[in-house]
Formats: structure tokens, sequence, C-alpha cells
């Protein structure tokens, strides 16, 4: 796409490196208890503590909820403090609760778990960090590469899939938090010599108050844009986390005899992160593809193409007794279009409200982490209430149809008012 090329000679490369991967390992190690949310369950019913499907879903739900919060706080630190300064805080916290986990190792509580779910939070919070650092050193016209690239470190969470049940198989589930924790601190570490805030002469920080946000929250684009990141990014989250326990709960039998015959590895559990990774695979990798499409053609009309594809096969998934493949060839697809909305969506933010894009992507990334929350919470009621997941998936689809109408709703005013002078297509 012409959009990376013409990223040579502009910015900062550095920085948005750096973006990228402090993004990818804090997405990795926010999403690390639901590549092992299994290993775990199996650990505490060993202590006499038996999960059920609710409690389950909680464990999984709260990083993504915490996360989505402290995306406010986090982008209040970006305009006020500066993207770098915020990012070292966060992730000293977060690798403060990874080795607490490990410390506890087998001797863990579930009160203690949901405690340490809280604190990862704060990696899910590096969106609102990760991007607007990006974004400040780039021109209007490269705002959705430049924030899919970094957006890219969606892909942390294919690495916890493929990883971390692997090595929870061969030295217990702590040694996962272990090495979470040691490949955190190496990547702060990183950060800190390649990371740079963009100087003044390129992007004005102008810190906010309350007053601030709460003028944001009543201008009406704010919510169309955390409506429509809550469906996609929250989404793309929710199914993350929850994907491991989806493929556990529907197809393990398919699953082990896979393992078995493709992989000469019986664990069924390591099989169904491996396919979990697939999945997930495709929406990480897609972002910029969705931004660099939405920078060509305009994001509404990206938009009306991801959100349309998702619920078509959101209904297929709740309607169709799907076989193994096909689901897995469903959910791929589910998941490579919702990434690429995550692109779609963030083309258009930083056109809107350029000005303030560090305390809008920290709202609108909180939407998005609620769209995830809502999302975990939705499967795991639909197990629990009907032992199945075709009514979770068809709430999704009706939000998602929610969206489409909304983008309708929006789309003229915001060609015809901002979109005018925003630089790019809108």
């Amino acid at each position: 796409m012409a959009g990376f090329k013409e990223l040579k000679g502009q910015g900062h490369w550095p920085t948005l490196m750096a973006a990228f991967l402090y993004f990818d390992f804090s997405f990795m190690v926010w999403t690390l208890l639901g590549s092992i949310s299994t290993e775990i369950g199996e650990s505490l019913a060993a202590t006499g503590f038996a999960m059920s499907a609710g409690e389950k879903a909680t464990l999984l739900a709260i990083p993504v909820l915490s996360g989505a919060l402290l995306r406010i706080l986090l982008g209040f630190g970006v305009d006020k403090f500066g993207p770098k300064k915020t990012a070292i805080m966060a992730q000293l916290i977060v690798i403060s609760v990874l080795f607490y986990g490990f410390f506890r190792g087998a001797n863990i509580t579930y009160n203690e778990l949901l405690v340490i779910a809280l604190g990862l939070g704060f990696a899910g919070a590096s969106f609102a960090v990760a991007l607007p650092q990006a974004g400040q050193w780039y021109p209007p016209k490269l705002q959705g590469v430049v924030l899919g690239i970094a957006g890219a470190g969606n892909i942390g969470v294919v690495v916890d899939f493929v990883f971390a049940p692997k090595i929870a198989e061969i030295w217990g589930w702590e040694a996962v938090f272990l090495v979470g924790g040691s490949l955190s601190f190496i990547v702060l570490f990183t950060y800190m010599l390649m990371a740079k805030d963009a100087p003044a002469d390129i992007y004005t920080a102008r810190p906010k108050k309350l007053k601030d946000y709460g003028k944001l929250m009543k201008d009406k684009d704010t919510w169309w844009f955390a409506l429509f990141y809550a469906v996609s990014f929250g989404g793309f989250v929710g199914f993350a986390n929850y994907m491991k326990v989806y493929l556990m709960s529907t197809y393990q039998v398919d699953m082990s005899a896979i393992g078995v015959d493709w992989f000469n590895e019986p664990n069924v559990k390591v099989i169904a992160g491996y396919f979990g990774a697939l999945t997930i695979f495709a929406g990480a990798i897609l972002r910029p593809i969705g931004g660099g499409l939405a920078d060509k053609i305009g994001g509404v009309k990206s938009l009306y193409v991801f959100f349309g594809a998702v619920m078509a096969l959101a209904l297929i998934t709740a309607f169709v007794a799907l076989p193994f493949w096909g689901a897995i060839f469903v959910l791929f697809l589910i998941m490579a279009n919702l990434g690429m909305a995550n692109g779609a969506v963030f083309q258009l933010v930083p056109q809107r409200f350029g000005k303030d894009i560090g305390i809008m992507t920290g709202l609108i990334g909180a939407a998005g982490g609620i769209g995830g929350f809502a999302l975990i919470k939705t499967l795991g009621w639909s197990k629990g209430a009907f032992d199945g997941y075709s009514v979770g998936f068809m709430i999704f689809a009706g939000i998602l149809l929610v969206a489409i109408v909304g983008i309708s709703m929006v789309k003229t005013r915001w060609r015809t008012t901002w979109g005018v002078q925003a630089g790019g297509r809108i």
C-alpha cells in the first residue's frame, strides 16, 4: 500500500517501533489469563475450589474491564505527563503483579487471582499510550496506517496462545507469570531506550482538566466512536480472551483427535491454544490493513464492510451446528474483520479529534474494553443458562446491526462537516 511507502522520511520510526513493541507485549500480558484459564481452573480445583462458568468468565473479564477504565486514566497521563513517563509507570505495575502471581504459585486463591487480573488492566490500558505516542509524530493522511502499525501489537495475544499452554504443561502455569514478567522487564528497558515523545514543533501537548473530559463526553461523536470501538475492539478482545474456554467446552473431542494425529500432542489444552492463536492471529495482523484500506476508501465505507461481514458470520455460528473445521474457519474470518475494523475506527478518530487524541484514545479505548467485558460475560451467561453459545452470538449480531445503523445515521453529517477539512478520507 502507498501509505506504507509514504512513511519513509516522516515521523520517528524508533518511536513507532517502540510503541508497537510496548503494546505488543502489554497485550500479551493483558490476555495471559485467557491462555491458561483451563490450567488455572484445574489448579484451583485441586485445592477444593471449582470455578463455575460465571466465575471463569469473571476472571477473564476483569482485566478487560479494568484495562478499559484505566485507559481513561492513562489517557489523562499522556496529556499531562507525556506518553513515555505514563508508559513506564504502567509497565512497572504490570511487572509487579506478574511476579506476585509467580511467587504465590499453586497456593494462590481465586480472590488473589482477581486482584492480579485487576492489575493486568494496566497492560490493556497501554493502548491509550502507544497509539497517541506513535500518532503524534505523523500527519493526518497517515494516521490510519501509523495507528494500525502501533495497534498491531494485538498480535501479542497470539504469542500467549501458542506458547503459554506449553510452558504451563512443562513447568506449571505459574511459570507463565515468570516468563511474562521477565519479558515485560526487558521490553520496558528497550522502550526506555527507543521511545521519544514528539517535540513541540510537531505536537503540542494540551493537558486536560476534568471539565475538558466532560466537554468531550457531551460531544455526540464521542459516543458514536465509543459504540463502534466497543463492537470492533470489544469483539476482538472478548473473543480472544474467551477463545480457549469456547474451544475446550465445544470441540474438546475433535481437538484431542487432531492433536494426536497431527501434532503428536495429546494435551488438548495445548492444541486449543494453537487453534485459538490461529484465529486470533487474523485480527491482530490485519489491523494495519484495515487502517490502510480506510485511508484509501474511507473509514465509513470500510466499517460497513467489516461490521456487515462479522454480523453475518455471528449469525451463522448462532444458527448452524458447525463442525470443528467450519467453526475455526468462521472464527478466523470473524477475528480478521474485527481486527480490520479496529484499524478503520482509528483512521477516523484522529481526524475528528486530532487536538485531543490522547484523551480520546483513552475514552474510546475504554469503550472497547467495556465491550470486551460485556461479550465475555454474555458468552459465559449463555453457556451457564443454555448450555451453549448460540444466544450469546445472537446478541452480538444484534449489537453489530445497531452499529451499522449508527454508521448510516452519522456518515452524511461527518462528511459534510469536520470531514471536509480533516485531511483524510471519511
